[in-house]
């Protein structure tokens, strides 16, 4: 469809419209009494949320970002499907999978009684897709905007044998300076350390950052909290359907090497990531589904 066709089918009057925005991309732009996000429909990918009540918003997005067909976007919620990380054989298939860089259908969008604007999308299936993920299968994205920001991530197994899953809503936080932040939420759960090599370690207390952090916890539903005491604010990470949270900060010379995060945007943004890796990738079963929602919200503290 283009921009014409989207509106008129799916745009919602004063509060969610189909604009052309950096790239040629097309984005939802939803505004409502609760909140303002931003989607793109390459990769289903929400980039920008602001609850009306906080002058900041929750989810960050670099001003270096890049914006380009089949390529992905730095900062937002992108979706890795179906595998997170490297694929486990073939080195050359895209990282976190193909549905953050791939076409992404509308199928609905609604105004909530709540006051609150949904939108739900598919991915597009292509010989590319069907190359790298020969499995008969679905996946749905709904996002509902407010006062918190709720993403749900649906697979559907339509063949007649279970298939494997990985997944994670790979999600960038802004933060005031992520020095001077931490992470609740994840006291006594095991982790691998992929900074140190990948060895297996138990988390003790809070989190803080002082430098490079790349570790996935295993075995944990747990909800996490970012504590910012700059911003004055708590965001609140809830969680269903999920086992593992990864937490990431490249650090100043990774995030150097990668171009797209500018001079210092590392410093203002977190990663918290609700998924299911490693250890706790899914089994889903012929005709069967699995659902993985997150919960975003923010609160002062």
């Amino acid at each position: 469809m283009d921009l014409a066709q989207l509106n008129d089918r799916f745009g919602l009057a004063d509060q969610l419209k189909f604009i052309e925005g950096p790239g040629g991309l097309v984005f939802a732009e939803i505004d409502n009494a609760g909140g303002t996000a931003y989607l793109c429909l390459q990769g289903a990918h929400v980039t920008t949320f602001r609850p009306k009540d906080q002058d900041e918003p929750v989810i960050w997005l670099s001003d270096y970002a890049k914006f380009a067909a089949g390529k992905s976007i730095r900062g937002g919620v992108p979706v890795c499907w179906p595998w997170f990380g490297p694929h486990a054989s073939e080195a050359g298939w895209p990282g976190h999978g193909f549905a953050r860089t791939v076409p992404w259908r509308v199928t609905e969008t609604a105004a909530l009684a709540s006051g609150d604007t949904e939108i739900a999308l598919t991915l597009v299936d292509s010989e590319q897709t069907r190359a790298q993920w020969p499995h008969p299968s679905s996946v749905e994205l709904r996002a509902t905007v407010g006062r918190h920001l709720r993403v749900t991530l649906t697979t559907r197994n339509l063949g007649d044998q279970p298939f494997v899953l990985g997944e994670a809503l790979h999600t960038y936080f802004r933060v005031g300076d992520i020095g001077a932040i931490r992470v609740t939420g994840l006291d006594g759960v095991g982790y691998v350390d992929k900074v140190d090599g990948g060895a297996r370690k138990t988390q003790a207390g809070a989190i803080g950052f002082d430098g490079e952090v790349d570790r996935v916890y295993l075995g944990t539903e747990s909800t996490c909290v970012i504590e910012d005491a700059q911003l004055n604010r708590r965001i609140v990470v809830a969680k269903q359907g999920s086992r593992s949270t990864v937490l990431w900060t490249p650090w100043h010379e990774k995030a150097d090497k990668m171009g797209d995060f500018g001079p210092d945007g590392w410093r203002r943004m977190v990663c918290v990531e609700s998924g299911n890796a490693l250890d706790d990738i899914v089994t889903v079963p012929a005709g069967g589904s699995h659902v993985l929602t997150v919960d975003y919200s923010a609160e002062s503290l």
